[in-house]
């Protein structure tokens, strides 16, 4: 005789994460000040799998926000300092002749790590791009005749100075558009700067902080982001909001007819659901608000928009352009 299935005993209790990830912001506390919206989208980023572009005056601590984050993350982190010397085999590896062996030995770049960190990424020319175009968007890197896989999770975090031109390249529309979110970086404020100053005056002042989230961590994150859940209703305002990037004057926005050469892509879609969705998460909803679409839009689109010449000659920016899509823009 079979014995009665035990049916008492209840489902697994899902995982906690709360507790890890404001862990995470505490340990970042101890180096980095006054930058909480920065390490917001860049847990953002992590959480969802989207690559960020991170742009600011030199000095706001960019680097040194991405390269403590790496530290509380058990993953392996690699930091390339771009310049306009630098080759693709530089970034992704090469062949190299074995004399002994009489064969041809893969020495793989920098690029094969979870967390790559890619300062001043528009000083690199056009085929270090197109190197890391196919690594952001294709989570792969071709080395001779082989394709390698990158080990996941994989999180390029870039960072810009829109300051200095000489000896830049502009980065192509298409591998701008790879970026789910770009963040502009401000200057602290002054209770902040106060604080940064008087820790980094400390000749002892040492950058101590301890490992917190784990791979294993990160995918029960993004389990749990990918279940919180957003209404069909707040869906359609989500793409009526990217509609909006492309066609301003069928949204009553007539001073911006002739300012957008190209709107925002499909891609902008997808990365404003994704991070919605993480922002309700890490305030500790299941559920999306039209507040956490509107927090993130600005990252999501600001990018993603380019204007005419007539438009930058007056003086019109993507911000005004955003901003006043979110005011005329209804949740119907």
């Amino acid at each position: 005789m079979n014995p009665t299935p035990d049916t008492s005993a209840s489902p697994a209790t899902p995982v906690d994460y709360h507790p890890l990830i404001r862990q995470v912001f505490a340990e970042m506390g101890k180096v980095v000040v006054g930058q909480q919206p920065l390490l917001t989208r860049l847990l953002i980023g992590l959480f969802t799998g989207g690559h960020i572009l991170l742009e600011g005056v030199p000095g706001l601590a960019k680097t040194l926000t991405i390269s403590t984050l790496a530290k509380v993350l058990h993953l392996h982190f690699q930091r390339v300092q771009f310049t306009p010397d630098l080759l693709p085999s530089d970034l992704v590896g090469t062949m190299i002749y074995n004399q002994n062996q009489s064969v041809f030995e893969v020495k793989k770049g920098p690029i094969f790590a979870n967390l790559v960190l890619a300062d001043e990424i528009n000083r690199s020319p056009a085929k270090v791009q197109s190197a890391l175009l196919e690594a952001m968007q294709e989570k792969q890197v071709t080395i001779g005749d082989t394709t390698y896989p990158l080990d996941l999770p994989f999180l390029v975090l870039a960072t810009q100075n829109p300051v200095e031109q000489e000896g830049t390249y502009p980065l192509p529309e298409a591998q701008v558009d790879r970026f789910m979110l770009k963040v502009h970086v401000d200057y602290l404020k002054k209770a902040d700067e106060l604080e940064v100053m008087r820790r980094m005056a400390n000749l002892s002042f040492v950058e101590d902080v301890q490992p917190v989230l784990t791979q294993a961590d990160i995918f029960g994150i993004r389990q749990q982001i990918n279940q919180v859940q957003i209404s069909d209703t707040l869906e359609k305002y989500l793409i009526e909001l990217v509609f909006a990037t492309r066609r301003p004057a069928d949204y009553d926005l007539p001073e911006f007819a002739q300012a957008v050469q190209f709107g925002a892509s499909p891609r902008a879609s997808i990365a404003l659901h994704r991070a919605s969705k993480a922002v309700a998460y890490l305030e500790g909803r299941d559920y999306v608000l039209p507040e956490d679409i509107k927090e993130v839009a600005a990252d999501v689109l600001n990018h993603r928009i380019l204007l005419t010449y007539e438009a930058e000659a007056d003086g019109i920016r993507t911000q005004d352009l955003i901003e006043a899509i979110l005011r005329k823009v209804p949740i119907s």
